[in-house]
């Protein structure tokens, strides 16, 4: 099979550390062959003029459960990649399907689907492990996680769901509950992602989680105890746990709604570009508009509303998920948040692909990586998406 090659012109090449000002990129089979910041000669090489407009990585989400008018809870292949075609769209080379709270039954259906999308997923964003969000986390922590399926960590029910697949990378839950730090040592031992979310634990509980695997924070500040007084006295919570443990990793939800600026400029400060990813932990609404929609699945999901950039509760009483799009959450940091555009770039790309063990093959214009890449103009308006070298859609 011939290997194609391309050579990006005229373009500024965004690194997690730098910007290449009118710099080369070669790409051949789906690789990145060279990077440089002065021409480089390649006489068999397709020309493609980036226009002057930034190079970037694609984005790599860690977080999403739809997009389009579908969700990864609906049990369709057919869904499954017409969320990834949806949030392609938009820059994102790298998705981590993400379910909700629900019965073993649909864990083990989740784990099926993608397994058989994964397989025919080649025109949308890549699929890069499938996160299992609940149904192990706290009651009044629950955000729109539907309660009839919360309950505690069952060895039983998770070894049976992780014995039917290698599929699952992360697993969310609360580590205070019963149960909890042996469901923790045990996906590290399998080498999934544990991450804190839907929780209630104070500092001390985040320490020994920490320490028994829990090394990711969900959707920081969203579903989470901060400081708060049990007899008169006070106790720190996840919170902040997330800053005074320095390793913690974190994620959050930047599109200008969760989180306000003052909010997002604390995590940038404290946890820095390096210990924090960009997600968009994004619905079926996601590039749809306002109005009446569903989270999670057709069948069972609950009734939300779309309004103010965000989905609600039917009563409002919650934010019920994300309806962004993953260079929002990249022109967010730079407009509301203020942070350079290099370093916003990095929590949306390098920074979740070291979360996710892909770095080695995504996150980065590198010599040798995939060639996962995207134009984008100064407002961070995605205007081609290479996936693998590839174009096509």
């Amino acid at each position: 099979m011939e290997q194609r090659k391309y050579k990006i012109v005229n373009g500024h090449i965004i690194t997690p550390y730098r910007i290449i000002r009118n710099g080369t990129l070669i790409t051949e089979g789906g690789r990145i062959l060279a990077v440089s910041d002065h021409d480089v000669e390649m006489p068999d090489a397709t020309i493609i003029d980036a226009g002057g407009q930034y190079v970037s990585p694609g984005f790599v989400d860690l977080h999403v459960h739809g997009g389009g008018g579908h969700d990864f809870m609906d049990g369709t292949v057919e869904a499954f990649l017409a969320v990834a075609n949806k949030h392609r769209e938009f820059g994102t080379t790298s998705i981590v399907p993400t379910t909700l709270s629900s019965d073993k039954a649909s864990l083990l259906k989740a784990i099926e689907v993608y397994e058989a999308a994964h397989k025919h997923n080649t025109a949308g964003a890549r699929f890069a492990g499938l996160h299992l969000e609940g149904p192990y986390v706290a009651m009044n922590q629950r955000g729109a996680q539907d309660p009839k399926y919360i309950r505690n960590p069952d060895a039983a029910e998770y070894m049976e769901v992780l014995a039917s697949s290698n599929v699952v990378t992360r697993w969310s839950a609360a580590p205070e509950l019963p149960g909890a730090l042996p469901f923790g040592r045990y996906l590290r031992s399998k080498g999934i992602l544990a991450a804190a979310a839907h929780t209630d634990a104070i500092y001390e509980e985040m320490l020994e989680a920490y320490e028994n695997g829990y090394t990711h924070i969900t959707h920081m500040y969203s579903a989470m105890s901060g400081v708060t007084r049990r007899n008169a006295f006070r106790y720190a919570g996840v919170i902040e746990a997330a800053y005074l443990i320095d390793e913690m990793t974190v994620e959050i939800i930047a599109d200008g709604v969760h989180l306000p600026a003052p909010l997002l400029k604390l995590v940038y400060k404290i946890k820095g570009p390096g210990k924090t990813a960009l997600i968009t932990d994004a619905m079926r609404a996601a590039g749809m508009g306002p109005g009446e929609s569903i989270l999670g699945g057709l069948d069972n999901g609950i009734p939300v509303i779309v309004e103010d950039g965000v989905a609600k509760l039917p009563d409002r009483s919650s934010f019920a998920g994300s309806v962004a799009t993953a260079d929002q959450l990249v022109r967010t940091m730079v407009d509301l948040a203020e942070v350079p555009l290099v370093e916003a770039v990095r929590m949306a790309t390098a920074t979740p692909a070291a979360i996710a063990g892909i770095a080695g093959r995504k996150g980065a214009l590198v010599e040798g990586k995939d060639a996962d890449i995207i134009f984008f103009d100064e407002q961070i308006r995605v205007s081609k998406v290479f996936i693998e070298g590839e174009t096509g859609i």
